[in-house]
């Protein structure tokens, strides 16, 4: 086996043996995946792609840390701003497809949603608008928060196995690294976390959308040359799209079909994907000068 190989397989044993025992210990106490509490359980599981990136570079391969872009490189400032702004893009979308394919009504003062995050709690009835734009704003600031929460994934989906897995093959690498990103979720997945009402289909729907994002999250990697850029959209991602999709569609039918990692999503994120792999925008030498 050779020290590339080597290194591949050791982060894939670390980062889902690492997490997935971690994982367990939720469950183990009998905490429900939607228990407040559960997100908060999940955090020591989520930075293992990070600690198996880490183990890997420093100690199993010696390979060092020089193309794991760790610098913010922000004069590339306008894909740091893509990759926040993206899920308010997506999810207006999804918004609009739902409404004109009959599929589900959003609930535009987000009553209904707020409601059911906080049970018996007042909610003052505003215009939608503005509830739409305080909570806009209180979401982008979230994923701000978030981001070094998130990078304890990038630091090893993107900062290691994107890059030296079919490194040569740049698109196919997104595409397989999206589908072991995909599956490392299922055992929250299939009990319920991201999709409690049908978690068997969303092991299905999951990973084409786990494809996606590593699509999109490898060109914010690749034209930054830092992995902050897509730690930022990954936590836009799970802050901003998941969260509005949620209370928007809360209570609702389908929300398989409407969440942010359901089946509507596709148009908007399988569209820039098009546009991403069509303009070559994964390949290196799109990216001149741009310090890895």
């Amino acid at each position: 086996m050779d020290t590339k190989t080597k290194g591949i397989v050791s982060f894939l044993v670390i980062a889902f043996g690492l997490a997935w025992a971690l994982w367990e210990i939720p469950f183990l106490i009998g905490l429900s995946p939607h228990h407040p509490l559960f997100q908060l359980a999940l955090l020591p599981g989520a930075f293992a792609p990070a600690i198996a990136a880490l183990v890997v570079r420093k100690w199993i391969t010696r390979e060092g840390f020089a193309d794991a872009g760790l610098r913010l490189n922000l004069q590339q400032w306008p894909y740091y701003l893509c990759a926040w702004l993206l899920p308010l893009a997506v999810t207006a979308v999804i918004v609009g497809l739902a409404v004109v394919l009959g599929i589900s009504q959003p609930d535009l003062s987000l009553q209904r949603g707020l409601q059911a995050l906080s049970p018996g709690a007042d909610v003052p009835p505003l215009p939608p608008l503005t509830m739409l734009t305080m909570v806009s704003l209180q979401l982008m600031l979230t994923a701000l928060v978030a981001t070094p929460i998130l990078w304890g994934e990038e630091f090893g989906w993107r900062g290691y196995l994107q890059i030296r897995l079919l490194a040569h093959r740049p698109a196919l690498a997104a595409v397989v690294t999206g589908l072991i990103w995909g599956v490392w979720h299922y055992p929250v997945n299939l009990r319920g976390y991201n999709y409690p009402d049908h978690p068997l289909l969303g092991a299905l729907v999951f990973p084409v959308c786990t494809v996606m994002l590593s699509i999109i999250f490898g060109w914010l990697r690749l034209r930054t040359g830092s992995v902050w850029a897509a730690s930022l959209a990954h936590a836009a991602t799970n802050a901003i799209g998941v969260s509005m999709t949620g209370l928007l569609f809360s209570g609702g039918p389908s929300f398989v079909f409407v969440q942010y990692l359901g089946v509507l999503a596709w148009v908007p994120l399988g569209a820039l994907c098009a546009w991403i792999l069509l303009s070559g925008g994964l390949e290196p030498d799109r990216s001149p000068g741009v310090a890895q």
